[in-house]
């Protein structure tokens, strides 16, 4: 299998990129696209060419560390699927791709495809996070609560915090990441407690991050790996507004 790459090339946050093209030839077509990253790299490193800097981890879908724009899409063709799930089968042979970092002011480039993605760590620190006590865990039917809200908390506990529902809108908007951990916490009981002061924290973070606001595209939702449904904005919306009634009142 032939592919040929267009790749953006950029020193650091405060030099000019471009698109730089490779060929590549001999794939196999069940590689995996960082596969083919780490072959690419292999071939620079021998022509005694710098590599391209691209974040990963985990390489099984779970850590979201691997979020690039694979022909414009977040992630790439497949749907609900991370970049190092993305197989080569997915192409042509003889296919261009075009291959750029995620675009947000608030995902400035560090180098190449990877991008600061800490504004998102920023945003859970401010409070994405419960106040119990920690030792031996209780039973589980200490606390009662219905299957469907588990596995509504649970579906917004999916999100992995790639940024790709960032990178896909078209106001960059972080609103479906911090819904999602707001979500998560505000539907079960350990987040009752501070429901109020959360929300108000996070939102109020997110908006200090150069986040652009959500305008109820739902892109954010089509290219999410993990399919993290847009009803957690609206939830977020009203725990907001929630927040601000009582601390008026």
């Amino acid at each position: 299998m032939q592919l040929y790459l267009k790749i953006w090339r950029q020193k650091d946050r405060n030099a000019e990129g471009k698109l730089e093209e490779y060929k590549l030839d001999q794939l196999n077509p069940h590689m995996s696209f960082l596969e083919m990253l780490d072959t690419l790299n292999e071939k620079l490193i021998l022509e005694g060419k710098e590599p391209v800097e691209f974040d990963h981890d985990c390489r099984e879908g779970i850590c979201g560390q691997c979020g690039m724009m694979i022909n414009g899409i977040a992630h790439g063709p497949l749907k609900n699927t991370t970049t190092c799930q993305l197989h080569l089968r997915s192409f042509e042979d003889g296919d261009t791709i075009v291959i750029e970092p995620f675009r947000a002011a608030a995902f400035p480039v560090k180098k190449d495809l990877k991008v600061d993605r800490s504004a998102l760590d920023r945003i859970i620190a401010s409070g994405g996070f419960v106040s119990v006590n920690t030792g031996q865990a209780p039973d589980a039917k200490t606390i009662a609560i219905t299957h469907q809200l588990a596995e509504e908390a649970f579906d917004a506990a999916a999100c992995i915090g790639c940024g790709a529902c960032v990178a896909t809108c078209k106001n960059a908007s972080a609103a479906l990441f911090t819904s999602a951990k707001i979500s998560h916490m505000a539907l079960l009981p350990q987040g009752k407690e501070e429901r109020n002061e959360r929300v108000v924290n996070m939102v109020k973070q997110m908006d200090e991050e150069l986040f652009g606001h959500c305008s109820n595209t739902e892109a954010c939702e089509v290219e999410c790996p993990q399919g993290i449904s847009v009803l957690n904005i609206a939830r977020m919306n009203y725990e907001y507004s929630r927040a601000l009634f009582y601390k008026k009142n």
